[in-house]
């Protein structure tokens, strides 16, 4: 099979309001990061099938006639089977990869998600090829690093395989899909996901891929068109924390204080709507600094809101108060409990501040990017449009 090298990227995701009330029928939006991971597909002539993954210090190969087994006794699947995970073929790479075991690391995970998808897509004419993914998403920090890795798996062998065309006209340096082939990427994406979460939401997987903002509401995920590029602080308090018990702690707190915590919910929900409808102007009519004035306000409020849902973490109120003492807005994004928190930036704030204020929280412990929100889904890219730091490292596999 011939198939031309290809490089593409997507981006991690944060959620900007809506987290823990979009469990209980709200609505959230999910916003993307610009930063983002970075795959290179190259075919090789080895017989050899390999995947590098520096990020997390994994670096595989196997020969195409081992994996050429794990397909026997497999169908080819139909385009309205593909949101349904082939339990077989699941099993079968688990037993192979040696992760039949209850929780899988890291590694384990980003394998079986990659071979997946590379079998799924192949079947029985498996191609000599090498995988190289380099991010700049932090791992396991609730910024969709493992859905922009499942999006870049998917829009690369589905290019490979023949299944969609690249986008790349000559002379292109960067170029997107069309919509529906945007939806087969998602798809797959999803498949990816399936394997290494289980029971996904799918909205990581839809920020990867059509970028922006999307709302979320009780399991319907639709991207939003227009949306404002904006800056943001993005703060990794490095504190661990459970999706799992921040979710059940929120929900005791509702069965115990019904009357108290409902409401709360529903001005969450309120958040969502009057943030989605700022952001909307913005991209209409002339942006003002009453735009960034309500947004600042909503962030307060959710912040607080979060805090009385009891999904805060003294990290958290450390990274508000410090950010806070240089005139900027902070919350809580994702999980809480901890994770990460995002702070916005207006078009004013001079880049003196900014760097103080990076300083100020690094000293606290903590990491922090200067990034924006609001970035392209996946793309293609030819190699003059990505930045040398990462064009240098993929090229050193």
């Amino acid at each position: 099979m011939n198939f031309n090298d290809s490089l593409v990227s997507a981006p991690g995701k944060a959620i900007l309001h809506g987290e823990h009330a979009v469990v209980h029928g709200k609505i959230a939006l999910a916003v993307s990061l610009n930063l983002r991971t970075y795959l290179k597909l190259k075919a090789t002539t080895t017989g050899k099938v390999c995947i590098n993954l520096p990020n997390i210090d994994t670096f595989l190969c196997w020969d195409v006639s081992e994996l050429k087994r794990l397909t026997q006794n497999s169908c080819g699947r139909q385009q309205d089977e593909v949101k349904r995970l082939d339990a077989e073929l699941v099993k079968r790479l688990r037993e192979f990869v040696g992760a039949t075991n209850g929780n899988l690391d890291t590694c384990s995970m980003a394998t079986l998600a990659f071979l997946y998808i590379y079998l799924s897509l192949f079947r029985s004419e498996l191609p000599s090829l090498t995988v190289s993914v380099w991010s700049e998403l932090p791992t396991g920090a609730g910024l969709g690093s493992s859905a922009a890795y499942s999006v870049c798996l998917a829009a690369a062998l589905l290019c490979a395989s023949g299944a969609i065309p690249t986008p790349l006209k000559e002379c292109d340096h960067t170029a997107r899909w069309c919509q529906e082939d945007l939806e087969l990427i998602n798809s797959w994406a999803f498949q990816g996901e399936m394997i290494i979460h289980g029971n996904p939401s799918g909205v990581d997987n839809a920020v990867g891929t059509w970028g922006g903002m999307l709302r979320f509401l009780a399991g319907r995920i639709i991207p939003l068109s227009r949306v404002p590029l904006l800056r943001i602080l993005l703060t990794n308090t490095k504190v661990p924390r459970s999706t799992k018990v921040l979710v059940a702690r929120v929900k005791d707190k509702i069965n115990k204080f019904p009357l108290i915590l409902n409401p709360v919910l529903d001005s969450v929900d309120a958040i969502s709507c009057t943030c989605e409808k700022v952001l909307l102007e913005m991209t209409s009519e002339p942006i003002t600094g009453e735009h960034y004035n309500v947004l600042e306000e909503l962030i307060d409020i959710n912040q607080h809101h979060l805090n009385v849902m009891g999904v805060g973490h003294p990290t958290l109120d450390t990274l508000c108060q410090v950010t806070l003492a240089r005139g900027l807005h902070s919350k809580l994004t994702g999980a809480g409990g901890g994770g990460c928190g995002i702070t916005l930036l207006r078009p004013e704030t001079e880049s003196v501040v900014v760097q103080s204020t990076i300083q100020d929280l690094k000293d606290c412990g903590f990491d922090c990017w200067e990034t924006s929100i609001g970035g392209p889904g996946v793309q293609a890219h030819s190699p003059l449009s990505v930045k040398d730091t990462v064009l240098g490292i993929l090229n050193r596999y």
